[in-house]
C-alpha cells in the first residue's frame, strides 16, 4: 500500500545503554519448550488458600456490604491501559500473516523469531491505523514520532526486547464520550486519553499440565496500539462503559475486531482509593485477567471495596502497589506479583527503524475516510427523537445503525423502525444465533411492512407474521400479502358480509 508517510534516520540524539549483565550459561539451540513450575504460571487453589488473615477479613466484610457503604468517605480511581491487535494482513515488522488459531509456529520467519541479522521493516498499515485511531479519540498527532527498545526477559519475548514508543508516541492528549446505560441512570461521560502507540506483541505461552510450558511464536510481532487513559473514571461501571465504547470505536474504524475472547482487545486496570478531599493518589493496584467487561466491572468493584475496607480499618500499609489477578470462580483479586518499585526496561531509540514522520496531506486524507463515528451517531439518533435506551441499542452495532439507517431513509418512521429493530427482529437473532447481516430481511421490506400497517392494509398482528416469513424466507411485502391475501378488511359493508 502506498503511504505518503516518509520514514527518515533516527535522531542523532545521544544515548547509552545501560550495560549488560553477561552469563556465563552456555549457549545452546533454541527450543520452543522450557521447563518451569506449575505454580509459578497457574493460580492454584493453595496460593488463594494461602492470602493473609487481612484478606480474609476483607473479603468477607465485602461480601457482606454494599459498595456504596464501603466506599463512604473514600473515592477510588481508575485507570486503564488498553492494547488493540491491529486487523493487518501481515504483522508489524515482517511479511508474516496471523490467524487466530493457527496451529502453533507455523506463522513465523526468522525476523518475528529475533533470529540474528534480521532487519524489522514497518508495514505502513499500521501507521495509518494508529492515524485513524488517534483522530477518532481526538488526539494531538506526532509529526515526528519514533520506535524504541523496550529491553525485558521472558521465554517468549525471543529478541530480548519489544519494539515501542517511548517518549515520542504517535499520539497524545485526546479524550473519548461515552453515555453510561440507562438501567444504570444514564448520563454522559468524557474520560481522557493520555497517549497512544504503536508496538508489538510477544508471543504466547502454552502450560501443559507437566513441568514445562511451550512457547508459540505465532502472535510475535503482531502489531499493537496501546491507548493510555487519564485516571478519570470512578467506578468499576464507569471502566468498563470506557472499554465497550473502545471496543465499538475499533470496530466502526475497522482497525481491530475487538474480540476480547481472542486477546484482539486486553484491558489492564490501575485502581487506587483515597479519602475524598486527599490530593495525592493513593497506592495503586494493577488488574488482569478481565475476558469480559462484566469481569471488569466486577473485579474493579472488588478491588475498591478491598482497598476502602483496608483504608478504613487503618491497615492501608496492606496495600501495596502489585499486580492482582481476576479469579472467576472466586469472585475476587489475588495477588500475580508484587512490585518493588518502576520496571527499568532501559528504552533506547530502535537503531534499526527510522522515524514516522506524517504530512498534513497524509492526515487529512485519513480524517476524511472516518465513517459516522459512535459519539456522533448516538447524538444524530437523538436529534430523531429517540430515547437514550434507542440510541444506545441502535448505535452499538455498526451493522444494526446501518439497517436502521436504511429503513429510515426508505421512508419508516425513525421510531417504528427502531421498535421493529430492538423487539421482534432482535429476538429473531437471538434466538437464531445470527447476526442483522445473514437475515433475508432488507432496510427496503422493512420499512415497507411498517407502511402497509400504518396504512390499515395490514394489521400489526399479521405484520408479525409477514416479519418472520421475511426475515427467513425473504420475499417481498406485497408479494405475501397477495398471494396469502392478508389484506385487512375495513370496510363497515364488507364486514357485514362475512
Amino acid at each position: 500500500m502506498a503511504s505518503t508517510s516518509f520514514f527518515r534516520g533516527i535522531r542523532s540524539n545521544y544515548w547509552m545503554a545501560c550495560p549488560f549483565s553477561i552469563s556465563n550459561r552456555r549457549c545452546g539451540p533454541y527450543f520452543c519448550t522450557l521447563q518451569s513450575s506449575k505454580a509459578q504460571t497457574v493460580p492454584h487453589k493453595e496460593n488463594i488458600q494461602g492470602q493473609n488473615k487481612v484478606q480474609e477479613r476483607t473479603s468477607q466484610s465485602i461480601s457482606r456490604k454494599p459498595l456504596e457503604q464501603i466506599m463512604h468517605g473514600y473515592e477510588a480511581i481508575i485507570g486503564i491501559e488498553t492494547h488493540v491487535q491491529l486487523s493487518t494482513t501481515t504483522k508489524a515488522f515482517c511479511s508474516c500473516p496471523y490467524f487466530y488459531g493457527s496451529r502453533p509456529n507455523t506463522n513465523i520467519c526468522p525476523v518475528c523469531m529475533g533470529l540474528p541479522g534480521t532487519l524489522p521493516v514497518l508495514n505502513s498499515k499500521v501507521v495509518n491505523f494508529a492515524v485513524k485511531l488517534a483522530l477518532a479519540l481526538n488526539c494531538e498527532l506526532s509529526m515526528i514520532s519514533k520506535f524504541d527498545r523496550k529491553q525485558y526477559f521472558y521465554p517468549d519475548l525471543p529478541k530480548g526486547y519489544q519494539i515501542s514508543q517511548f517518549d515520542i508516541p504517535i499520539a497524545t492528549k485526546g479524550f473519548i464520550d461515552l453515555d453510561l446505560p440507562v438501567e444504570f441512570g444514564g448520563g454522559h461521560r468524557r474520560f481522557g486519553i493520555t497517549r497512544v502507540h504503536m508496538e508489538e506483541d510477544a508471543g504466547k505461552l502454552l502450560h501443559s499440565e507437566g513441568s514445562y510450558s511451550q512457547v508459540d511464536l505465532n502472535r510475535a510481532g503482531v502489531p499493537l496500539l496501546e491507548i493510555v487513559s487519564e485516571p478519570d473514571m470512578r467506578s468499576g461501571l464507569e471502566a468498563a462503559e470506557y472499554a465497550a465504547e473502545l471496543q465499538r470505536l475499533v470496530r466502526y474504524l475497522g482497525v481491530s475486531n475487538g474480540n476480547m475472547q481472542e486477546g484482539s482487545l486486553r484491558c489492564d486496570v490501575n485502581v487506587s482509593v483515597r479519602p475524598i478531599g486527599q490530593v495525592e493518589f493513593g497506592t495503586k493496584v494493577e488488574i488482569k485477567n478481565m475476558n469480559s467487561f462484566s469481569a471488569m466491572n466486577r473485579a474493579i468493584d472488588y478491588e475498591i471495596s478491598r482497598q476502602t475496607l483496608l483504608h478504613s480499618q487503618g491497615q492501608s500499609d496492606q496495600i501495596v502497589q502489585e499486580t492482582r489477578l481476576w479469579e472467576e470462580g472466586y469472585q475476587k483479586t489475588v495477588t500475580m506479583r508484587k512490585k518493588e518499585g518502576l520496571a527499568d526496561y532501559r528504552y533506547f531509540p530502535e537503531p534499526d527503524l527510522p522515524e514516522v514522520v506524517l504530512t498534513n496531506d497524509y492526515i487529512e486524507n485519513i480524517r476524511r475516510s472516518l465513517p459516522e463515528l459512535p459519539e456522533a451517531k448516538r447524538r444524530r439518533y437523538e436529534m430523531m427523537g429517540l430515547s437514550l435506551q434507542d440510541v444506545l441499542f441502535l448505535a452499538n452495532d455498526m451493522s444494526v445503525a446501518y439497517f436502521f439507517d436504511l429503513t429510515h431513509e426508505n421512508g419508516a418512521d425513525a421510531k417504528l423502525a427502531a421498535n421493529w429493530i430492538m423487539g421482534d427482529i432482535a429476538a429473531f437473532l437471538k434466538n437464531e444465533h445470527l447476526t442483522i447481516d445473514e437475515i433475508k430481511l432488507t432496510p427496503n421490506e422493512l420499512a415497507n411492512l411498517i407502511a402497509s400497517i400504518r396504512d390499515g392494509t395490514i394489521s400489526g398482528k399479521i405484520g408479525k407474521e409477514i416479519l418472520f416469513e421475511l426475515l427467513s424466507k425473504g420475499g417481498t411485502v406485497k408479494k405475501i400479502i397477495e398471494e396469502k391475501n392478508l389484506v385487512q378488511i375495513v370496510d363497515p359493508g364488507e364486514i357485514k358480509q362475512w
